[in-house]
């Protein structure tokens, strides 16, 4: 069955990447999530999508240059709608005991932070978090770095890759022909000028981010692995529709 990730959680009415977001992801079905991992100062692992803290909260600043501290005293969702003015940035152990509570079954997509800033060492610390106990979903790791990857592929060997590309012909090359790499994750661009010909890929494929009905009903008749989308809500009721047809 095709899974859907919802991306940073239920992000088209919810604000990303919060404990709101995932909850609502969860609530409409999602059997995927994907979230995105930072680093702070003072080394706290944190689930956030840009470099910066400016467009998601009231702050301003690199992730990098701020405190755990300082980042939970920002207000993570009124930028979305006031109704979310006590969301905070969550921290990645936050969001794994999160989805432990809730006992989510399904996959979790962990994209790592590092094309545009590396934090030295995250990888290891991203796998520590995760082989530190038995969760109860399963889990991959993504990132547009390929060099994350083939660090990631020493610390927990036995997870999943997925490299995440735009549209670049040579990323996507050598993507497919790395042996560590378990999957591709590109650009939704790539995927529908390419469909027919991703059942012969050799590879896993999992295109982001599509939120049209059409797109999303096009992807499931392809019965690909899974895909990222903004509307895990839609996404459901499409497959659902199916199944019933």
């Amino acid at each position: 069955m095709t899974v859907i990730f919802a991306h940073r959680g239920s992000k088209w009415n919810r604000p990303e990447n919060t404990i709101a977001a995932f909850d609502e992801a969860l609530r409409v079905g999602s059997d995927g999530i994907e979230l995105d991992v930072h680093r702070t100062k003072d080394n706290h692992l944190v689930v956030i999508h840009d470099e910066s803290v400016d467009r998601t909260t009231n702050g301003v600043g690199l992730v990098r240059d701020l405190t755990l501290a300082e980042l939970k005293e920002l207000d993570a969702g009124s930028w979305f709608s006031v109704d979310y003015f006590r969301e905070k940035i969550p921290t990645f152990i936050e969001v794994l005991e999160f989805l432990e509570e809730k006992n989510f079954q399904g996959f979790l997509n962990i994209e790592i932070k590092t094309n545009k800033f590396h934090y030295p060492h995250i990888e290891r610390e991203i796998a520590q978090v995760m082989q530190m106990r038995q969760w109860p979903f399963k889990y991959l790791y993504c990132s547009f770095s390929f060099n994350s990857l083939k660090i990631m592929h020493e610390e927990d060997p036995e997870i999943e890759l997925a490299y995440l590309v735009k549209r670049n012909p040579f990323k996507i090359f050598i993507g497919r022909k790395a042996k560590f790499i378990g999957a591709l994750h590109p650009n939704k661009l790539w995927f529908f000028k390419r469909v027919t010909k991703v059942p012969f890929f050799g590879k896993n494929i999992r295109p982001w981010t599509l939120n049209k009905r059409k797109q999303i009903s096009q992807t499931f008749d392809q019965k690909i692995v899974g895909f990222m989308t903004d509307n895990p809500e839609l996404a459901v009721k499409i497959r659902n529709e199916k199944q019933r047809s």
